[in-house]
């Protein structure tokens, strides 16, 4: 008997008149959602968490503790930054301070922000000392100062200073006819505290203070020789600090850290190419304005009043640590092999089609739901490889978003690029990536000097999509294969994220992405505004930011309010990184009011409020932090066979609808849309890295929570058995959802 088909997931059909629902209930702003800058706190909390895990290994440990100040990093240099930079232009423009959903304006936010902060930092930095550094001297691996070292040691490390160090280095004396220097963003410096002239008193003579810059090419761990005893660079500085003011004296020196502003910002009419007003952007970066201070806990406290004076900084933006600066390096300790994780034995799968033989025959015969990094990335870098080289192949077609150094993408579309007329190579290379600009860029001049035809920008949005078309000749009659994919085409970050990719050759999809790629090629979006033109998008199966994807959601979403208001079934389950869209909230509360099941998966940001009685008392949320980062995007919405299933790269944020190209593919083959519900049901159900977003806030923070106890249950554990590799119906421990599995 022929299987029921499901309904095809792109089709579009009106809105019946039973979904016009009510607005959510009226609360008070804070009584709805959560604060976005609060909520990706409490993320890197979770991580915080894991750095914290005992039953981890000791590399793990390291290696999330690193994350959580890469992390904060980030957020000083963007989020900090950005507030920093309303609240002045409020106060300049005497304008009505803007306020976030939750009710708070720029100045309350910073004092939450800094409040949550601080407490973060003070609990990395008491984890490092109480548990992770004496776990490292346990396994015999040891961070020293240059004073504990034997008398062999200590010459090796007077050579390292000398050979190696000290060429790098520039003393910077504080006074009348020298400036506070300008500090690289991220740079770890020493404050020098030079012995004042006998009898010059202070407001009239030289300042006593100096400052050496550490050089990012330097070294951070300098070994000693056996392999496991390691010297911090700037431990080594000072113990010679003194040769580089010419003196016998002992002086004083501190460590400290300056973060600025580091974001990119665009004006439009500023004109010129745009690879050159980002080369100018990320040449200028180091130049932001300071938003945070690290200093050491010794620090006396007028130094530390000092170095915030020339930075303009404030005390809320100063963070005194007992610890070294900058832990994002502590994972390069060589912790010993039984301390690390044992690698993953059925991890990386490639199925056998996709492997061997032609991949374009592989495709045309079915379509390939892949999840990373479970199953293996090479089948999707194989796929442009073997479009570079097949001679049936004209045309090859990729946004590449984050890249990565030395990208097998980019060296197989060089290659096709230089086979000349055979094959076109037209590359949508977004340069405005933030953090991995100058990479991008690289990639960008190393693909034209191929002779690829190279496009970034679209309308002043970032190209985000994740898609790749081929174009081959079979039987003298074109075809198209395209990957859709929610992650980046980073064969670094394949390994470490979780995200899905898919691979087919239908004919209504491959048509649509190719109409994606001419879309970003003809650019006529804004000349066709000026004249008053509204655009006819063609796509009925794809979903395209900025043209529709929002709306297609909302749809969807108003769909299941329907179907609930009809009394039969209705469900949304969406797994994504980030839930910050108003008008999307605002959809679900109604949906939760109508009585939808809305099960989220939400990895960081959630301003969406759960659990609130009469608004969102059937919504849901859940979050996973474990090995792998969690970054696929899937969205379902409906019961049984009537469901729908997509993948995506755009989270539910402003940003994603709006200001960036985003795809939102529909999946339809059965068994990939069993694997799709898999992946969602089995974070749903983690009793072990899973967390359950709850109603009460704390200090305007979210609050997280353990599910309600039952057996041990590992997502990340289950998904290692990879359906691609044995197709069987998920297994019974997964928990059912409320009104089916669909």
């Amino acid at each position: 008997m022929a299987t029921p088909q499901p309904t095809p997931s792109g089709s579009d059909a009106p809105i019946p008149p039973a979904a016009e629902a009510a607005a959510p209930r009226q609360a008070p702003a804070g009584d709805l959602y959560i604060n976005r800058e609060l909520s990706w706190l409490e993320f890197n909390q979770r991580v915080l968490d894991e750095a914290a895990d005992a039953s981890l290994p000791l590399a793990d440990q390291l290696k999330f503790l690193g994350i959580v100040a890469s992390n904060l990093d980030e957020f000083f240099m963007v989020r900090v930054a950005g507030l920093k930079t309303q609240l002045r232009s409020e106060q300049e423009e005497d304008e009505a301070p803007r306020r976030s959903w939750d009710g708070l304006d720029a100045a309350e936010q910073l004092r939450y922000v800094s409040a949550r902060a601080h407490r973060m930092v003070d609990d990395q930095y008491r984890l490092w000392r109480e548990v992770l550094r004496p776990q490292l001297e346990r396994a015999k691996v040891r961070i020293v100062r240059p004073a504990d070292l034997n008398a062999e040691q200590a010459a090796g490390a007077g050579r390292w200073f000398q050979e190696r160090v000290l060429p790098l280095l520039t003393p910077l004396a504080k006074d009348r006819s020298h400036p506070f220097p300008r500090l690289r963003n991220k740079a770890i410096a020493l404050a020098v505290q030079l012995p004042r002239a006998a009898g010059r008193r202070r407001r009239g003579g030289a300042s006593t203070l100096a400052v050496v810059g550490i050089h990012g090419a330097l070294q951070r761990l300098v070994p000693t020789g056996d392999g496991r005893t390691f010297v911090l660079v700037e431990d080594l500085v000072r113990e010679h600090v003194s040769e580089l003011f010419f003196t016998g004296a002992k002086l004083r020196t501190f460590a400290f850290r300056v973060t600025r502003n580091w974001d990119l910002e665009f004006d439009e009419e500023e004109g010129g190419e745009l690879l050159a007003l980002v080369s100018d952007r990320v040449r200028r970066r180091d130049r932001g304005a300071a938003v945070r201070l690290e200093v050491e806990a010794d620090t006396p406290r007028e130094l530390v009043a000092e170095l915030a004076g020339e930075l303009r900084l404030d005390a809320p933006d100063i963070y005194q640590v007992e610890g070294p600066l900058q832990l994002q390096d502590m994972p390069q300790l060589p912790v010993p092999e039984p301390e690390r994780r044992r690698p993953r034995s059925q991890g990386g799968y490639v199925p056998p089609e996709l492997a061997e033989g032609s991949i374009f025959e592989a495709i045309a015969r079915r379509d390939w739901l892949l999840h990373h990094p479970y199953d293996a990335f090479d089948p999707v870098v194989r796929f442009i490889e073997s479009a570079a080289e097949d001679p049936q192949v004209q045309v090859i077609k990729q946004v590449l978003y984050r890249t990565g150094k030395e990208s097998a993408f980019v060296r197989a579309l060089q290659r096709a690029a230089e086979r000349g007329k055979e094959v076109e190579a037209a590359v949508f290379l977004e340069i405005q990536a933030r953090l991995d600009e100058t990479v991008n860029i690289d990639a960008v001049n190393a693909l034209k000097d191929a002779g690829a035809s190279v496009v970034y920008g679209y309308d002043a949005k970032k190209t985000h999509c994740k898609i790749s078309l081929v174009v081959r000749l079979e039987n003298g009659v074109p075809r198209r294969y395209v990957h859709v994919g929610t992650g980046n085409y980073n064969t670094t970050t394949a390994r470490l994220y979780t995200d899905v990719s898919l691979l087919t050759a239908r004919p209504e999809l491959a048509e649509e992405v190719a109409q994606v790629f001419n879309m970003l090629t003809a650019n006529t979006t804004g000349e066709l505004a000026a004249r008053g033109i509204t655009p006819q998008w063609p796509w009925k199966r794809l979903a395209v930011a900025p043209h529709g994807l929002k709306e297609r959601v909302l749809r969807r979403i108003e769909e299941e309010v329907a179907e609930a208001a009809a009394g039969r079934p209705a469900r949304v389950l969406a797994k994504m990184n980030s839930l910050v869209d108003r008008e999307v909230i605002e959809a679900l509360y109604r949906a939760s009011q109508a009585g939808v099941t809305v099960e989220l998966l939400v990895r960081g940001i959630c301003c969406l409020r759960p659990g609130v009685p009469g608004i969102s008392e059937r919504i849901r949320v859940h979050q996973v932090v474990d090995g792998y980062l969690e970054h696929s995007r899937i969205f379902i919405f409906g019961e049984g066979k009537r469901a729908r299933y997509y993948i995506s790269s755009a989270d539910w944020m402003p940003r994603n609808f709006h200001t960036r190209v985003e795809v939102m593919a529909p999946v339809d083959d059965p068994e990939a849309r069993q694997r799709l519900l898999q992946i969602v049901e089995a974070g749903l159900a983690d009793t072990v890295k899973g967390r359950v977003l709850r109603a009460e806030m704390r200090d305007r923070s979210p609050v997280y929570e353990r599910p309600a106890a039952g057996a041990p249950f590992r997502s990340q554990e289950l998904l290692e058995r990879s359906p691609a590799r044995d197709p069987a119906p998920p297994p019974a421990e997964l928990r059912p959802l409320p009104g089916g599995a669909g």
